[in-house]
């Protein structure tokens, strides 16, 4: 039996569906982010900088993409013989196949991978969200608190505090009281959904509640662990810490990397983020009458128009004429010539007409669903084409090949939807 102090689950096979469009066949933790990155880089990054060389990465919905970016773990320096990243999707056991269906569900199916390090203590990670931390400092605060588990918990505006799991807790730091989402909370202090058990106390709690259904950390093992008088403390963490479940959210976290001075520094020697990058890709490329104002600009990129407020990615062309604004565009993307794009988010693979607009016009409630489709935004899928002169309203989602009989009058007008079946 191998002994590792601390372990790392890291809860990756969320559909994200608030995302719309852009998970619609990939795991949110796989989106990428900041031109070069993808969503699951920072807990990845997070855990190696912390010491933490064994991480199991739990994948469910749509894992191909994320499983090929993880591969044996080179970048993040965790393809290791003993311990490393381990994907640890759901599988067939005898007599019977189940899906997780919570997140404490999914450690539980995992509970003889944990065995196998005999560890002290295991860290709980979700794979969704954009920070930094060194939860070997999280670690050290659970050990002299003599903590049993241990919140990692942050203030957020009194007005979004019913989204989250909120903890009260004492001038000492442990946790009197917690409440997941609650209509009128009693605290700011929100939990970030990052956890560090004693490894005896989770694997009670997960067997003491294996038949509940869709087991869940924050409905169900906390509450249990207070039933039963552990101690549990919040670790008060003050960084940068975004959440980037929604497309409003991800397209704000993108534009902030923008700043002038970003308060997300991604490019600090101290506390790197690795990403897999097998490709060798070409230098950038920007031509003479190129204009290009508070972008990120990825390798391999062809900019012949002008970029301004942007986060572009890897093997991105701009063609000559087009103004791109306030957008995200994911590698490999196409924009033709003298096309408008303003306020999208644009999936990878994607190839835009000749003098296409995007994002015109009033805002509009989306038909389809106008909490995932808001805020002005244009969402375009990956491996989306959009036919030459065509114009597109704002809160609008396009997926898939589609003609320019699917603009009636050569408008999708502001709150429509087209999503075709990709073959």
């Amino acid at each position: 039996m191998m002994k590792k102090e601390m372990i790392a689950m890291l809860l990756a096979g969320g559909q994200g569906s608030r995302l719309g469009v852009l998970t619609a066949n990939m795991a949110k933790p796989a989106v990428a982010f900041g031109g070069k990155y993808r969503i699951i880089d920072f807990p990845l990054s997070n855990c190696i900088n912390s010491g933490i060389d064994t991480v199991g990465v739990l994948t469910q919905y749509q894992p191909l993409k994320l499983n090929s970016h993880i591969g044996i773990g080179i970048p993040w320096d965790l393809d290791r013989n003993v311990g490393g990243v381990s994907v640890l999707p759901p599988y067939e056991k005898n007599g019977n196949s189940e899906w997780y269906t919570g997140t404490a569900n999914a450690i539980y199916q995992n509970i003889n991978y944990i065995e196998t390090f005999n560890p002290d203590y295991v860290l709980i990670l979700s794979g969704d969200h954009i920070y930094k931390m060194d939860y070997e400092i999280m670690l050290d605060y659970h050990k002299e608190n003599s903590a049993g588990i241990t919140i990692a918990a942050m203030p957020v505006p009194m007005s979004e505090a019913s989204r989250f799991g909120i903890v009260v807790a004492d001038e000492t730091g442990k946790i009197t009281e917690f409440e997941e989402k609650p209509a009128n909370p009693k605290s700011n202090l929100a939990s970030m959904g990052i956890y560090i058990f004693d490894w005896k106390i989770l694997r009670e709690s997960l067997l003491a509640l294996k038949d509940v259904e869709e087991c869940d950390f924050g409905k169900h093992i906390i509450p249990y662990c207070f039933e039963k008088n552990i101690r549990i403390f919040a670790y008060e963490f003050n960084g940068y810490w975004k959440d980037v479940g929604t497309l409003s959210s991800y397209w704000d976290a993108n534009m902030e990397l923008i700043d002038l001075v970003p308060e997300f520094n991604l490019y600090e020697e101290f506390w790197k983020i690795y990403t897999n990058n097998n490709n060798v890709i070409q230098p950038q490329y920007i031509g003479q009458e190129a204009k290009i104002e508070r972008s990120i600009i990825g390798d391999g990129s062809n900019i012949y128009g002008s970029v301004i407020n942007c986060v572009i990615g890897s093997g991105v062309t701009v063609k000559a004429g087009s103004i791109v604004r306030d957008s995200i565009l994911m590698s490999n993307t196409v924009i033709g010539e003298n096309s408008r794009i303003e306020k999208a988010i644009i999936a990878d693979d994607t190839k835009i007409g000749n003098d296409v607009i995007v994002g015109f016009g009033d805002e509009k409630a989306n038909k389809l669903n106008d909490k995932i489709y808001n805020c002005g935004l244009v969402t375009i899928a990956e491996k989306t084409v959009i036919p030459n002169g065509v114009k597109i309203g704002k809160n609008t989602a396009i997926s898939g090949v589609t003609q320019p009989e699917d603009y009636p009058a050569g408008i999708l007008d502001s709150g429509e939807v087209i999503i075709k079946e990709v073959k």
